[in-house]
C-alpha cells in the first residue's frame, strides 16, 4: 500500500517533471509561431516561413509514439522511475542545445537541420515522459485516482506559462531586435537549471507498489497491447485526438493568427499566460469531477461543447476579444477534454503493458496537435477559417463516437486482470475494491 508521503511525492515529482518537460516541448512551440521563422527560415516568404516553421514543429509531435514506445517498453520491464529520469535529462539537454544553435544567416541549412534533429530528440524523451510520470500519480494513489493522475497532465500548461512568460519578458527587456537577434536564446538555456531542480526531486521518490507488485510481464509489452488491447488502442486514439488538435489550434495556431488579424505579439502572449494560468484550474477540477461523475460524461460534455465553440473561436480573435477566446477556449473546454486522459489511459491497459499501452494511446492521438497547425495555415489560404472550424468539428465528433465505444473505466482496479474485471462488470462502473471509486 503507497504511503500518503510517497503519494505526495509522486504527484510532486510527476507535476514538476511534466511543467519543465512542456516548458521545454512548448517553449519551441510558442517560438515557431512568433520566432523561429525570421530566425531559421528568414529567406522563405514570410508566410512559407511560418509553414516551414509549424512544420519542424510538428516533427517533435511525429516523435513521440516513438518515445511512447521505447521508454514504455522499458518502463514497463524495468520500471516507471528509472525511465523518468532519462527522459528529463534528454530534454533538458535538447532544449538547452537548441539554445546555442547557429541562425540560417550564419550557416545556411544547417541550422534548420540541427532545429530538426533537435526537436526529434525533444519529441522522443515527452513520448516517453508522459505515461510514466502519469503512472507514478495513478499507481501510487489509492482514491481520487483521476484528479491525482491529473497534476501531469496540469503541468503542461503551467509549462506554457513559464514558457510564454520567458520568451515575452525577454523580448520586453532586451527590445525587438535584440530579441531576435540573441535574447530568444535565453529562455532555452534556462532549461538547464530547471533540469537539475527536476531531477532532484523526481530521485525522492520510490517506485509504485502496483509495479513492485505485479508478477505478470510481457516480455514485449508493445506486441501484448497489440495483440490483446488493438479496439481499445484505437477507441484510446480517437478519445483523445481532438484534445490535440484544440489544443494546438489554441496554444500555437491562434498565436500566428492573431498577429495577421492585428493583435500584437505582446496581447497574445499575455492572452495565452492567463488562459494557460487558469486551464491548470480547468484541468484538477474537471478531473476531479470525472472521479465523482465518471470520465465519459466529462469528456463528451467537453467535446460537444469544443465542437460548438470553434466557430466562435476565429470571429471574436478577429474582433479584438482574443483573451475571451483563449480563457474560454484553452481555461474551461479544453480541460473537459484533456484531464481526465491521464487517469482515463492509465485505467485501459494491464499493469504489464500499461505504460506502452498509455503512452502509445496518448502519444499517437497527440499526433493531432502536431499536424493541425501545419494543416490549419495551409487550409486558411485556400478555404479560410470557417473550413478550419469545421475541421474541429470533425474531431470532435470522433472524440464522442470513441468514448461512447468505451466502457466507464473510473471504479477499475489498476491491479489484477483487467480482462477478469471486464467479466465482473467493474469496467462497466462497478464499485472498486473499497466500495468506492478506486
Amino acid at each position: 500500500m503507497a504511503t500518503t508521503t510517497q503519494l505526495r511525492r509522486a504527484v510532486t515529482s510527476s507535476f514538476l517533471g511534466s511543467v519543465i518537460e512542456y516548458y521545454d516541448f512548448l517553449l519551441y512551440a510558442t517560438a515557431s509561431a512568433v520566432v523561429f521563422n525570421k530566425v531559421f527560415f528568414s529567406s522563405l516568404d514570410p508566410l512559407v516561413g511560418t509553414i516551414a516553421s509549424f512544420g519542424t514543429f510538428a516533427t517533435g509531435y511525429l516523435a513521440r509514439p516513438l518515445g511512447g514506445v521505447l521508454f514504455g517498453h522499458y518502463g514497463d520491464l524495468l520500471g516507471r522511475k528509472k525511465m523518468l529520469v532519462l527522459t528529463m535529462s534528454l530534454m533538458g539537454v535538447a532544449s538547452f542545445l537548441i539554445g546555442l544553435l547557429p541562425t540560417y544567416a550564419q550557416v545556411g541549412w544547417l541550422a534548420p537541420a540541427g532545429l530538426v534533429l533537435l526537436r526529434v530528440v525533444q519529441g522522443i524523451s515527452v513520448g516517453g515522459e508522459w505515461g510514466g510520470a502519469v503512472l507514478m500519480s495513478a499507481e501510487h494513489a489509492t482514491s481520487r485516482r483521476g484528479l491525482w493522475a491529473s497534476f501531469t497532465n496540469a503541468g503542461a500548461p503551467c509549462g506554457m506559462v513559464l514558457s510564454t512568460v520567458a520568451l515575452s519578458g525577454t523580448a520586453a527587456l532586451v527590445g525587438e531586435q535584440a530579441f531576435l537577434q540573441w535574447g530568444w536564446r535565453v529562455p532555452f538555456l534556462i532549461s538547464l537549471v530547471l533540469l537539475a531542480i527536476g531531477l532532484f526531486v523526481r530521485t525522492r521518490v520510490e517506485e509504485t507498489p502496483v509495479f513492485q507488485a505485479e508478477k505478470k510481464r510481457a516480455s514485449v509489452p508493445l506486441m501484448d497491447v497489440l495483440r490483446n488491447h488493438p479496439r481499445t488502442l484505437l477507441l484510446a486514439v480517437g478519445v483523445g485526438l481532438s484534445a490535440f488538435v484544440a489544443q494546438s489550434t489554441l496554444t500555437t495556431f491562434i498565436l500566428a493568427y492573431g498577429v495577421q488579424a492585428g493583435n500584437t505579439r505582446q496581447t497574445i502572449l499575455n492572452a495565452l499566460t492567463l488562459s494557460s494560468a487558469l486551464a491548470v484550474i480547468g484541468i484538477l477540477g474537471w478531473s476531479a469531477a470525472s472521479d465523482k461523475f465518471g470520465r465519459r460524461p466529462v469528456v463528451l460534455a467537453g467535446a460537444v461543447l469544443m465542437a460548438a465553440f470553434g466557430f466562435a473561436l476565429f470571429p471574436l480573435v478577429d474582433n479584438g476579444l482574443i483573451v475571451l477566446a483563449l480563457v474560454v477556449g484553452q481555461a474551461v473546454l479544453h480541460p473537459m477534454m484533456y484531464g481526465p486522459l491521464a487517469a482515463l489511459y492509465s485505467e485501459l491497459f494491464s499493469t504489464g503493458s500499461r505504460y506502452t499501452g498509455a503512452s502509445l494511446g496518448y502519444q499517437l492521438a497527440g499526433l493531432g496537435a502536431g499536424l493541425a497547425p501545419l494543416l490549419f495555415a495551409q487550409v486558411q489560404v485556400s478555404a479560410g477559417t470557417t473550413a478550419i472550424s469545421f475541421i474541429l468539428a470533425a474531431f470532435c465528433v470522433l472524440t464522442v463516437l470513441c468514448t461512447l465505444a468505451l466502457r466507464e473505466t473510473s471504479r477499475s482496479s489498476l491491479t489484477g486482470d483487467l480482462s477478469a474485471q471486464r467479466g465482473t462488470g467493474e469496467l462497466a462502473g462497478a464499485p472498486g475494491p473499497d466500495g468506492a471509486p478506486a
